[in-house]
């Protein structure tokens, strides 16, 4: 009885066990331990204390309530005045350290802005816009200036870019001394230049390449106002509303602050008008042409000067420019001449000295043949020589837009082209019937050319070339070309017409259509208080207008030394959904968005970052953690 009587235990035992063993793989899951930190950072103590006065040392140390971590220092921390040596800023353990280099001036206040540098070791929660001050005398100053920065061009927000005070006023102090107080740009294009002592100042946004906090390099952007700064202060009150849900208000508090101005600075980041002229390498990618580029558009064509050979007459090459004229291609005629593997020349071109003056400049240039051409197979006697035609690119797709043109390639420079040489026929009914059209070369490629013609909804075309009419000047000769395409229906397109309300009339602008990149696609000029936009391909366009002060249909940048502005750049906050057959008529006031918001979200490019972390559901979390295991064991529950 008493070993029956074990056994059972022994067996009620293992079936509890048993039991116990499929309870926990039906939840089997990771305990989440409670609550994640949610919360940044908090201010405990520090050395000096916030806001302390007569400080002498060069070493701050911060604590916080948990282990820190500071995200590129180098980058995101800003110390005001400027400092000439960089400071050592590092996490250790709960604390902030800030090692200054430079010796501290007398009577100054120092601001260490971290932005949003500091966060937590574990969770990363953000402490934003963290700021520390101290002053070696005995006045802490208080006041605040703030705004935001954009490109002035695309109305983009600029990260990242220097915001400065000077308190000399002469137009000077920005070439040549470093500011007084500085900031930075956030992800929005925000800043706040704290800390400022009364008084009057310029201010400034500068992309310091350099780092020595002025404008000592012409190709940094910068951005200034037009009048002069006079930080301010008032004491006021706003309201905020607690809410007891969605619908619910529970308590309205009276909050009393000190408001600072200005707090609403507008700047509009520029680069000045200006490319230093230079040569790039040259090269030679084939025997029988050379190519030279520059990193700007010439007013004339260089003369290469033969150095180690001689050519059989001065007419040894053929000059032609590419690329937007940033490059000229030298075709060489003389077989004897590219039949060597390097050739060096002497060349004057015009090229900037150091005070950004264009001077002629004498170079001598090696020219070496990239690679060899492959050497020709052996024939048969009665094997014919393969013909090696003319390359000619003609770009006619089979559909067309009623706004584009036919272009024209050529692989090497020709001769004595003109329209004669083609052939443009319109189908009217079933008879091909010729028209004329425009020929006229492309001027930023020699080698192109372009047939142009007032194209007719659904019109049917002909374009013929006959054979061995064209030829370069290597004596090749054109293949026979025959194509037919189509000008797209009428109702392919749609139409949009913008009515532009809060412009003057005496306002010359212009309006620039955008594609989903914010790139322009069509531009027109305001008439009539409107712009047209005829003949869309279907999508969506947006849209931005340009006041145009010298009235070129074009958007021109600023100048520092002549106080000029870039020209106002506005974007509509719509979108354009043009769709097949649609006349589309809309009203954009120019003056109904400020100034940061005016950009659609949809194409702007830097969009801002999100610094807090969303709020996260840990009942959730834990039945998502327990049912990804049970399914990752594969047990038959």
């Amino acid at each position: 009885m008493r070993g029956r009587s074990v056994r059972k235990k022994i067996q009620l035992f293992i079936g509890l066990f048993s039991l116990l063993i499929i309870y926990s793989c039906a939840n089997i899951g990771t305990p989440n331990g409670g609550p994640y930190d949610e919360d940044p950072p908090r201010f405990v103590s520090s050395t000096p204390a916030p806001n302390q006065t007569n400080f002498t040392g060069q070493r701050i140390e911060i604590l916080f309530d948990e282990l820190i971590q500071i995200e590129k220092p180098s980058e995101n921390v800003i110390i005001t005045p400027p400092q000439r040596q960089l400071p050592v800023i590092r996490a250790s353990g709960r604390k902030a350290v800030v090692e200054i280099r430079d010796t501290l001036r007398e009577n100054t206040t120092y601001t260490i802005d971290f932005t949003n540098s500091i966060a937590d070791n574990n969770e990363k929660n953000v402490f934003e816009n963290f700021s520390f001050a101290f002053s070696t005398g005995d006045v802490i100053d208080s006041l605040e200036v703030s705004g935001y920065l954009l490109n002035a061009e695309n109305l983009e927000p600029m990260p990242g870019i220097t915001i400065g005070l000077h308190r000399n006023l002469h137009d000077s102090a920005f070439y040549t001394e470093p500011f007084d107080r500085t900031s930075r740009t956030n992800d929005r294009g925000r800043f706040i230049i704290r800390n400022i002592a009364p008084g009057t100042y310029n201010l400034f946004a500068l992309n310091d390449v350099n780092r020595d906090y002025k404008f000592d390099q012409p190709g940094e952007e910068i951005a200034f106002n037009d009048s002069v700064i006079v930080p301010s202060f008032e004491f006021t009150s706003r309201q905020d509303t607690i809410w007891k849900d969605s619908l619910t208000v529970d308590t309205i508090h009276t909050v009393h602050y000190t408001r600072f101005f200005p707090d609403n600075i507008e700047l509009r980041l520029f680069k000045e008008k200006f490319e230093r002229q230079y040569i790039l390498r040259p090269e030679r990618p084939q025997e029988n042409y050379f190519v030279l580029r520059f990193n700007a558009t010439l007013d004339t064509i260089p003369v290469p000067v033969p150095l180690n050979f001689t050519p059989s007459d001065s007419s040894w090459y053929v000059a032609q420019r590419t690329e937007e004229g940033k490059a000229v291609n030298y075709w060489l005629t003389d077989p004897e001449v590219w039949a060597q593997d390097t050739l060096r020349v002497e060349l004057t071109y015009p090229k900037s000295d150091s005070l950004h003056i264009l001077q002629p400049q004498t170079d001598t240039l090696t020219l070496s043949l990239r690679r060899r051409p492959e050497p020709k197979r052996k024939k048969k006697d009665d094997e014919p020589e393969p013909m090696v035609f003319l390359g000619m690119n003609i770009d006619a797709p089979g559909t067309m837009d009623i706004f584009d043109t036919v272009s024209i390639v050529f692989d090497e420079p020709v001769l004595e082209l003109s329209e004669e040489k083609f052939f443009l026929d319109v189908k009217v009914d079933t008879v091909w019937t010729p028209v004329d059209f425009e020929f006229y070369p492309d001027s930023t490629n020699s080698l192109g050319f372009f047939i142009n013609r007032p194209w007719q909804y659904g019109e049917e075309y002909r374009l013929e070339v006959d054979s061995a009419t064209i030829f370069s000047i290597y004596g090749k000769w054109n293949e026979n070309f025959s194509r037919t395409f189509t000008i797209k229906a009428a109702d392919e397109y749609g139409h949009l017409y913008i009515n532009i309300a809060g412009l003057a009339d005496t306002t010359a602008a212009f309006v620039e259509l955008l594609n989903s990149n914010d790139q322009p696609v069509r531009k027109a000029w305001v008439t009539n208080g409107g712009v047209l936009f005829k003949n869309l391909n279907p999508e969506n366009y947006y849209a931005r207008l340009i006041i145009d002060k010298n009235n070129n249909f074009e958007w021109d940048t600023g100048n520092y030394a002549e106080k000029l502005q870039p020209e106002t750049v506005i974007y509509s906050s719509a979108t354009y959904n043009i769709m097949k057959n649609w006349e589309v008529e809309e009203t954009w006031n120019i003056n109904s968005a400020t100034f940061t918001n005016q950009k659609p979200l949809e194409i702007t490019k830097n969009k801002p970052a999100e610094v807090t972390k969303p709020k996260r559901d840990y009942r959730d979390e834990s039945r998502q953690t327990s049912g990804s295991s049970n399914s990752g064991m594969g047990m038959p529950f």
